[in-house]
């Protein structure tokens, strides 16, 4: 096959499946006396798995996936396709936790914040019915942290990050622990409104969802890549 043939079966540019060959992608083309590209299945297919494992890992990962496959032991390929596996494996989990703190929050308002619900340390630890400890743990770990009187250096929690406060106050009810609220308060803080909340998780199950099946596509084009049609299995 010429450059452009495997352009047009792989869907991609002329200067891409360049590219590829230039960045170790696909192996080195054999030459013509003229100079001209010929390329072979292995080409062709090492650009289909490239393609897909794009998609479900980003180009940085699929790139170094393709370079392994060319140069590595197997066992070396298959550790960074597990590695890939494992790394949207880990971001269903915190999707399925975020889905979970939607649901346990529900029940509390996190729009139309007024002023008057600004208050002191005191004031809300007494709201909420914790103690004062409780929210200065809150605001070291960078969960919810109050502005300070430039003055007298005292906490104060703005109406928005009161709400911040009865929300990490219903999730800890719920049983959730301070590192995972650490990571899922700037998502829900986002969220002005509920069904924002709903809408940003929803789309973000599709995209996993989009790229696990693109992850699936990829490993069965590396495995028609490793072991092609009349190889010894």
């Amino acid at each position: 096959m010429r450059t452009g043939d495997v352009a047009r079966s792989a869907g991609c540019s002329v200067q891409q499946v360049r590219n590829l060959e230039r960045d170790g992608v696909l192996p080195p083309a054999a030459r013509t006396a003229k100079g001209y590209r010929i390329y072979g299945e292995t080409h062709l297919r090492s650009a289909l798995a490239y393609r897909a494992l794009a998609t479900g890992t980003g180009p940085t990962e699929a790139k170094k996936i393709l370079r392994a496959v060319h140069r590595s032991p197997l066992p070396e390929v298959l550790a960074l396709l597990d590695a890939a596996h494992a790394r949207l494996d880990a971001e269903r989990a915190d999707l399925r936790r975020a889905k979970e703190a939607a649901r346990a929050v529900s029940g509390e308002p996190i729009e139309d914040v007024r002023e008057s619900d600004s208050m002191s340390v005191s004031e809300l630890a007494a709201a909420l019915g914790v103690r004062p400890s409780a929210l200065r743990h809150w605001d070291a770990e960078g969960v919810v942290v109050p502005d300070r009187d430039p003055e007298r250096g005292t906490r104060r929690y703005t109406p928005a990050q009161v709400r911040d406060a009865r929300i990490v106050h219903q999730l800890r009810k719920a049983g959730y622990r301070i590192a995972p609220l650490r990571a899922l308060m700037p998502e829900l803080r986002r969220a002005r409104r509920t069904e924002d909340l709903d809408s940003a998780l929803a789309a973000r199950d599709l995209d996993i969802t989009a790229r696990s099946k693109a992850l699936l596509d990829g490993a069965a084009a590396l495995s028609a890549l490793l072991s092609p049609p009349g190889s010894a299995t």
